[in-house]
């Protein structure tokens, strides 16, 4: 198979920047732009910035070339595979690959517990209750972030700006209240600040509706103000993702082809995982090419891992029985669900450029 993903110029490799300059250990090719930047400079804060969903397409689109965003925008670079929030804030914080890490997707299949689980919500896929096998074996799942390691190794201090990292926030004028505050204080650090949007707002609206338009102008306005109100700082912003409007399979209207599933499909719904039961493969090949090919490419579990899809590395311990035995990959604009039990308007994860393009943006104050 063609891999589209640059593993030599993605949200990894960013990291990578990140760590190199913060004298950690990093593990794959750095972004020699970013190194250059930081190394003329050599900040007292490193400032990374990633707003869901904002890709580069998008801001194309939305945003004219006077804007903040577009004014300092470096380049494109791609995030990883999939093209979404599990796998790539993943390798954002922590510098690996998702064939490393193994947060492959908002589903995952666990082999210890037998189970697909959503690992973001730590519950069984379709379930509203916190899934205490899971918790269980939760640990093999860590990894250690890049703001860990920065404070681990002591000479310089780290923070993670989030609703689920140390220094936590209600909306994102608090985010930059927090983060200025930060940038502030004395000694060299590094600033990592998530936020949901615009995506939370994508999913139901669409990438380039009029909510989702207020949305990015308000993080374009309040980045810029955030770098006017700092000093000796570089300010870097991206996205993990972007997002197409869709149109939804259910695989319940496929009885032929859902009586052929081992268990519930994983990964992502424009990323599909699918275990088939014993010697039904051939059969489920048929099926599948005949309902789903004009939307979706089909490939063995084999292929897709000859192929460094997922990036290169050391094998992370589950990560070739969490693929199953075939991934889909969407290239139009459908998304496969198991039922109807979720809907959404926008989705992602797919092998479009307005899924896998992200924003390197730079502002150096």
């Amino acid at each position: 198979m063609i891999v589209k993903n640059d593993y030599h110029n993605c949200i990894t490799n960013l990291a990578c920047s990140i760590q190199k300059y913060f004298g950690v250990e990093y593990k794959h090719d750095t972004l020699k732009d970013i190194d250059e930047i930081l190394a003329r400079r050599q900040p007292k804060n490193v400032i990374l910035l990633l707003y869901d969903g904002m890709g580069a397409r998008i801001i194309e689109r939305n945003l004219p070339e006077d804007s903040f965003f577009i004014r300092n925008k470096l380049r494109d670079i791609y995030t990883v595979f999939p093209a979404t929030t599990t796998a790539a804030t993943t390798s954002v914080q922590s510098g690996l690959n998702p064939v490393e890490h193994g947060w492959l997707g908002w589903d995952c299949y666990v082999p210890p517990i037998d189970k697909v689980i959503t690992l973001f919500r730590e519950r069984e896929k379709g379930s509203n209750e916190i899934s205490e096998e899971f918790l269980a074996v939760k640990e093999q799942y860590a990894y250690k972030s890049i703001v860990t390691q920065i404070n681990e190794k002591g000479d310089d201090k780290a923070y993670s700006v989030s609703p689920f990292g140390d220094v936590k926030y209600e909306n994102v004028e608090e985010m930059m209240e927090k983060i200025s505050q930060l940038a502030h204080q004395d000694g060299r650090k590094f600033i990592y600040g998530y936020n949901s949007e615009p995506d939370s707002s994508m999913h139901d609206y669409g990438p380039d509706s009029p909510e989702v338009l207020k949305l990015i102008w308000q993080r374009n306005d309040l980045t810029e103000q955030l770098v006017k109100d700092i000093e000796d700082s570089v300010v870097i912003v991206i996205a993990d993702h972007g997002h197409r409007v869709v149109d939804t399979i259910y695989l319940t209207d496929y009885p032929d082809v859902l009586e052929l599933l081992e268990r519930p499909t994983s990964v992502e719904p424009r990323a599909v995982s699918f275990k088939i039961k014993e010697g039904q493969h051939q059969l489920f090949e048929e099926l599948f090419n005949k309902y789903f090919s004009d939307s979706f490419t089909l490939y063995t579990t084999e292929n897709v891992i000859s192929s460094k899809l997922f990036g290169d590395g050391a094998e992370y311990r589950y990560f070739r029985q969490s693929l199953g035995d075939y991934l889909a990959i969407a290239y139009g604009d459908k998304v496969i669900r198991m039922d109807e039990s979720v809907k959404l308007y926008s989705e992602h994860a797919g092998y479009t450029d307005d899924e896998i393009y992200i924003p390197l943006i730079v502002a150096e104050k």
